[in-house]
């Protein structure tokens, strides 16, 4: 069994070093070809939306939640928090949303030619990420 302090420095050990210094983190930032706080706004902002949005999801589904009239706008509401971090992570990106929904389109076009298959979702070809 792992001794809990014995992970902790392992989990020390294997951190890049941008992850624990302040000055490491600033020369890594500096040399992205991107927007990196607006980036990092939009990943921190996705994820916690799309937290909430499980959240509700999962009380619904697992714990009796009604999905009645207010439920169903808070989900809305919340998908429209992940629309504005989508679009912030699009900015960050110096991409459009138009671009990003024709990528992924052409992506799941070429996955699934004749409609989702589990054994295409489970089997893809090399370089389909």
């Amino acid at each position: 069994m792992v001794e809990l302090i014995e992970y902790q420095r392992f989990v020390e050990y294997t951190t890049s070093r941008e992850s624990k210094g302040i000055s490491e983190f600033i020369d890594r930032i500096v040399t992205i070809d991107a927007n990196v706080p607006l980036l990092l706004t939009a990943s921190v902002g996705l994820a916690s939306e799309s937290g909430e949005f499980s959240e509700i999801v999962k009380k619904v589904i697992f714990q009796g939640k009604e999905l009645n009239v207010d439920v169903r706008y808070h989900m809305l509401r919340e998908l429209g928090d992940i629309c504005w971090y989508l679009a912030n992570a699009a900015n960050a990106l110096g991409a459009d949303l138009e671009e990003i929904v024709k990528m992924n389109v052409a992506k799941l076009e070429s996955r699934y030619p004749n409609g989702f298959e589990v054994s295409r979702s489970e089997n893809r070809a090399k370089g389909d990420i």
